[in-house]
């Protein structure tokens, strides 16, 4: 009888250990070394993560945005502010997050609350775009239905006409950047038999508390 292509996959994680000791007392820190270790490697997207959001039913929704800033402040992403998730951030300003960096058999968690960035540093971030993603923020309804891909190319040829091609084209007031600001990491390292390490970080009265978990 030939096995289950998905049940039957096994991968044995041999790499090395992760304990308390091993992680930098400050996470965005120790995030960025990892994030510099899967930069180095080659990963496609090492800033992409996985956010996850509440609706007003409760009921959970990811998708995968990529990482613009990390610094003390926090994690900051930017999309349409009329979009699904910026509905959802709107209601409740809460969410969660998952980098996956498979080939190095990590993973790293985050969780906190998330706040809009100021114009001034959407604006900033926004003049940096490609022209034809700048042009693409100002043509598309985010989240909203299409009849096809040929609307969608006609608007934006309409918004490409109303900028010529030495003018700057402005961020839209509906487009923009958020903070997802951790209060909880967590660094996930794979070990043979699913003994994985975890290292977990919470805020606590100002203080980075780390915690070591069972796989």
């Amino acid at each position: 009888m030939d096995g289950d292509p998905i049940r039957d996959r096994r991968v044995q994680y041999e790499t090395d250990g992760l304990d308390v000791a091993d992680v930098d007392a400050d996470p965005m820190e120790q995030w960025r070394r990892w994030h510099n270790d899967a930069l180095q490697a080659g990963l496609v997207e090492p800033n992409a993560m996985t956010l996850a959001t509440v609706d007003v039913r409760h009921a959970p929704d990811t998708r995968i945005v990529l990482v613009r800033g990390a610094d003390e402040r926090g994690l900051t992403f930017y999309t349409n502010y009329e979009s699904a998730k910026s509905r959802q951030l709107d209601v409740n300003p809460a969410a969660a997050a998952t980098f996956g960096w498979l080939e190095l058999h990590r993973q790293v968690r985050v969780r906190g609350q998330v706040t809009r960035v100021d114009e001034a540093e959407s604006d900033a971030y926004f003049a940096t775009r490609p022209r034809p993603s700048q042009i693409g923020a100002w043509a598309s309804p985010q989240s909203q239905p299409i009849g096809g891909r040929g609307e969608l190319d006609a608007l934006v040829e309409h918004e490409a006409a109303r900028f010529t091609s030495d003018q700057p084209v402005p961020r839209p007031a509906h487009w923009g950047g958020w903070r997802l600001v951790p209060d909880e990491w967590e660094f996930w390292q794979g070990r043979p038999s699913r003994l994985h390490d975890r290292v977990h970080y919470r805020l606590l009265d100002g203080q980075w508390r780390r915690t070591r978990l069972a796989p």
